[in-house]
């Protein structure tokens, strides 16, 4: 015997059943609906308790939330994508139970050409799935949250951009520094100083590159203020701030992507969502092992892997972990910052899930 969705007996008016039915139910019972979202067209497809379709219809966005407010407390099962977590709280405060899905887990769902329709009929299939993983729904506040960590990304690359632009024009005139953005500082003083090494033609031509700069430099220093202030207003974020090598970004990076940790049967599930396990190619009884599957959030892992980079940046025999030492011994750095990345994600969700703060380990323990 399999999952049975929950059945709330609905009944459907025989108005909102397609005109290929053939069947004319006037009293139809809905028990699951598959819901497939998108910017003007919408697609319900909805089953009675025997898994028999009683609607399909679609729907314009100004129609959907007045076609769900007819309905009685439903199961809605949709893809997680862009704005399926506004759907999810709208359709949510409407008493029905929403379920969000990876659009990756539905696609074995879809029977033979890709549609609307089918989309639909896939979700309401695999929603009914007992192994299916959800996506919790995120708070409008942790939406914003995000908002601010994928503007700052954004105009972190356009700085790169830009100053790779800049060194690559000047080294043409033979001005050549240090890489880093910090190091971009004495080639903007000569442009500025009208150095004799850089034609006037040139310098306005660089100019509105340097004026650019100076501006994306306030926006992100303007936007990482604001993340400090939502760091320090969350609990989540704090307690997760006290892992070594996870700071403000990434501790409230992780607190506004994982509004529930629970979701995650155990810690290693939950690293194997960041992408920080090996890749699998096991057959015959037989592991194989690769690299790491790089699937999930990226920027979590990023920024996971960045910040253990910075654990073993400042590595000493008499302060660090005698793991982290002994793989160093044996394996090169960028490996095991990445086996770092994946014990930090561990801790993380043991932190998230028991609500507790990082304890170091204690000397005799650590020995």
């Amino acid at each position: 015997m399999g999952w049975t969705a929950p059945t709330y007996g609905i009944d459907v008016p025989e108005s909102w059943l397609s005109e290929a039915t053939e069947e004319e139910p006037s009293m139809s019972k809905i028990s699951t609906i598959g819901l497939d979202v998108a910017k003007h067209v919408f697609q319900v497809h909805g089953i009675d308790d025997k898994g028999e379709a009683v609607v399909r219809r679609r729907l314009r966005r100004s129609e959907l939330l007045t076609f769900f407010a007819r309905l009685p407390p439903t199961f809605i099962g949709m893809e997680a994508c862009a704005t399926s977590h506004y759907w999810a709280r709208e359709l949510g405060s409407l008493g029905h139970e929403v379920r969000l899905m990876p659009a990756q887990y539905v696609k074995a769902y879809v029977k033979r050409q890709k549609n609307d329709a089918a989309d639909a009929e896939a979700i309401c299939e695999a929603v009914r799935r007992p192994s299916m993983r959800f996506v919790p729904v995120k708070s409008a506040e942790q939406q914003a949250a995000l908002m601010l960590h994928r503007s700052r990304d954004l105009l972190v690359r356009q700085r790169t951009m830009l100053i790779n632009a800049l060194r690559g024009h000047l080294a043409e005139f033979g001005l050549i520094e240090a890489r880093g953005p910090g190091r971009i500082t004495p080639l903007l003083a000569m442009l500025e100083a009208a150095d004799d090494r850089v034609p006037a033609l040139a310098r306005q031509a660089l100019a509105p590159l340097v004026v650019q700069l100076r501006s994306l430099e306030d926006q992100i220093e303007t936007l990482a203020a604001k993340l400090l202030t939502w760091h320090k207003e969350n609990e989540t974020s704090r307690r997760l701030a006290t892992v070594p090598g996870i700071g403000p970004l990434t501790a409230s990076a992780i607190a506004a992507t994982v509004p529930d940790a629970s979701v995650f049967s155990s810690a290693r599930q939950f690293a194997a969502w960041i992408g920080l396990v090996p890749r699998q190619n096991s057959t015959g009884g037989k592991a194989r092992l690769g690299r790491i599957s790089k699937q999930g959030d990226a920027y979590i892992r990023r920024l996971l892997i960045i910040g253990a980079q910075s654990v073993l940046r400042w590595a000493r025999p008499a302060k660090s972990n005698p793991w982290t030492l002994a793989l160093l011994g044996r394996r090169p750095r960028k490996v095991v910052a990445v086996a770092l990345a994946n014990k930090m994600a561990r801790v993380v969700w043991a932190l998230m899930v028991r609500g507790e703060n990082y304890r170091y380990p204690l000397p005799s323990a650590a020995a």
